[in-house]
């Protein structure tokens, strides 16, 4: 077998590979030989097919067979013998593919960049420091509260929070339209499941009354047929019930799944979620600082065919993740481009800094790193099981470990700063920033 190599740019190659016509020949007797024993053809015994016969019925599928088995097993054999490394599959162009003949064929690929790893000297990360208060525990107890609260029926005005139940027919122009009708609709006011507008002349209706309402609906709604247009909503109260939240007491505590302790066990409870919470944010925020560092250390030229891959990679979660809504939807590259670009590009700088600086994640890491994730769930064993029992989630875990190992080489290159903030600060990134 003779290949060449030719370099087309930086990450480009075409390479030419030439098979000896006898490494084929040989290759489709041994197939023709072994068919001719099997094959059934009228007028001849099985077993007793002549191999002439067989090669005039057969001998062309055969080849082609061949030749497709013959190129892939030689295009692994010459980027082996000349120490390439592919970073997608090849486009595979036919030269001489004749029988009788050697077998030429060209590869056209990208190979993977070397990367240069940068000084990461001047990587400079701010970790935040947060102390939970007894005030954030009331908080938090506070959203159970909420999350358990009912409604009970009063005879006065609604206000805000209040739940009121409406019938309503909406119309546009003097005509009904679909979705525009209900029954007995419960609507929570200032909760946002209906548009504000309708939702705000609900306060101060007693259960009973009557009234027309003007909605507009905004520009950029989903039916078209409604957006930037105002319609009339005839409504009538059936009932308002305003929210009663549950006691905290032994009560309370037990539908949590507290057997023993009553509030103070509950309150120890969330407190030790809530320091996990903060763990594992903490975490994420130093981590997401360090790869932001390490993308815009490292200016690599980037294959095509990988960031294709991740482009696709991210359109299919983000089709699981908006499920049907989603469906016959063609949700074009550019969405994805700049993401798959930077997970690329990490991708090969931490692969060459877990090469370069010998880390691993190693099975006491990665045991320690199981512990931690499953502690935060109802049932710890079930999640370390499913762990153990599945190789994928395994290795996924194993990935998680050596991006944490990065994640400390870097620290220690850089200077790390340490930032007092608050539990709702760091676990509301997004107020903080509004606050700023």
């Amino acid at each position: 077998m003779q290949v060449s190599v030719e370099t087309i740019s930086n990450l480009q190659r075409r390479m030419t590979v030439q098979v000896p016509a006898e490494r084929i020949d040989q290759e489709v007797d041994k197939r023709l030989k072994s068919l001719s024993k099997r094959v059934r053809l009228d007028g001849f015994r099985p077993g007793k097919v002549p191999l002439k016969v067989v090669q005039q019925r057969y001998g062309a599928g055969v080849f082609q067979e061949v030749v497709g088995d013959v190129v892939q097993r030689t295009y692994q054999e010459a980027i082996a013998q000349e120490k390439l490394q592919p970073a997608g599959g090849p486009s595979i162009e036919p030269k001489v593919m004749e029988p009788g003949k050697e077998l030429e064929y060209v590869a056209t690929f990208e190979v993977f960049p070397q990367v240069e790893l940068a000084d990461l000297g001047d990587v400079s990360v701010e970790r935040p420091r947060v102390e939970i208060t007894d005030a954030d525990v009331d908080k938090v107890i506070e959203s159970l509260r909420r999350q358990r609260k009912e409604f009970v029926a009063v005879d006065r005005p609604a206000q805000e929070g209040d739940q009121v139940t409406v019938d309503f027919e909406g119309r546009l122009d003097g005509e009904t339209f679909e979705g525009g009708k209900a029954e007995a609709a419960p609507v929570e006011l200032g909760s946002g499941q209906m548009l504000e507008a309708f939702e705000s002349q609900l306060v101060g209706l007693r259960p009973g009354e009557e009234k027309t309402l003007d909605v507009p609906f905004p520009e950029g709604y989903p039916a078209e047929h409604l957006a930037g247009k105002t319609a009339q909503f005839d409504i009538k109260v059936r009932e308002v019930r305003e929210p009663t939240l549950p006691a905290v007491d032994e009560a309370f505590a037990t539908s949590f799944g507290i057997k023993e302790g009553g509030v103070e066990k509950l309150r120890e409870e969330v407190r030790a979620n809530m320091t996990r919470e903060v763990d594992q944010a903490v975490r994420n925020r130093v981590k997401g600082q360090v790869m932001d560092a390490l993308y815009k250390a490292h200016d690599l030229e980037l294959p095509e065919a990988l960031i294709k891959d991740e482009i696709e990679r991210l359109r299919e979660q983000a089709t699981a993740r908006f499920g049907a809504q989603a469906e016959g939807v063609n949700l074009p590259d550019e969405l994805f481009s700049e993401e798959a670009r930077r997970r690329v590009a990490l991708g090969l700088i931490i692969r060459e800094l877990v090469k370069a600086k010998d880390l691993s994640a190693t099975p006491e890491k990665v045991e320690a790193e199981l512990q931690r994730s499953a502690a935060g769930y109802e049932d710890p064993k079930q999640v370390i099981n499913y762990y153990r029992s599945n190789a994928q989630a395994m290795s996924g875990l194993e990935a998680l470990v050596l991006e944490d190992e990065v994640v400390d080489w870097v620290l220690t290159q850089g200077t790390v700063t340490e930032k007092p903030v608050s539990f709702d600060e760091l676990m509301n990134p997004q107020k903080e920033g509004q606050s700023e």
